[in-house]
């Protein structure tokens, strides 16, 4: 049994699950937001300018003898088939999607940023004199060291 709990331990302290957890964690409260913007703010006002309400739209099943619209009918006990609603989680998907490429794509730009200021520029290599070998330097005429004239670079 301490064997069972020791790698169990091992395993859910590892890096990485702990990474995963935090970030299922993060994503449902980023759902929560992405969820709210959407439901909130952009069907409304997808709506107000199609002047059409998605979730209402759907068509009642079976007999449907006083013809009633898809939302009375589901309050009258009917069985309705909301195709809107559908097309409302299409758009949430799409709208969620292109909310984590954005979060993604920013995040991926600052890092590429800070790697470039991290990064040091790569060093110039030093001017070794010809005959022997010791640095000199770039602008000199002569080697300190052995005294030979230096060819022109």
């Amino acid at each position: 049994m301490k064997k069972f709990l020791s790698e169990f331990k091992a395993f859910a302290l590892k890096g990485n699950v702990v990474d995963m957890a935090v970030g299922v964690i993060i994503g449902g409260a980023f759902g929560a937001i992405v969820s709210s913007l959407i439901n909130d703010i952009i069907m409304p006002l997808l709506g107000l300018l199609i002047k059409v309400d998605f979730n209402s739209w759907g068509v009642v099943l079976g007999d449907n003898p006083e013809n009633l619209a898809p939302g009375a009918a589901a309050e009258a006990g009917l069985t309705v088939f909301y195709y809107g609603k559908f097309i409302s989680a299409i758009v949430y998907f799409i709208l969620i999607a292109l909310a984590i490429f954005i979060v993604i794509r920013a995040l991926r730009k600052a890092e590429e940023k800070a790697k470039k200021k991290e990064e040091p520029a790569p060093e110039k290599k030093p001017r070794l004199c010809p005959y022997c070998k010791q640095e000199v330097a770039d602008d000199a005429t002569r080697c300190p060291h052995c005294t030979s004239e230096l060819p022109k670079e």
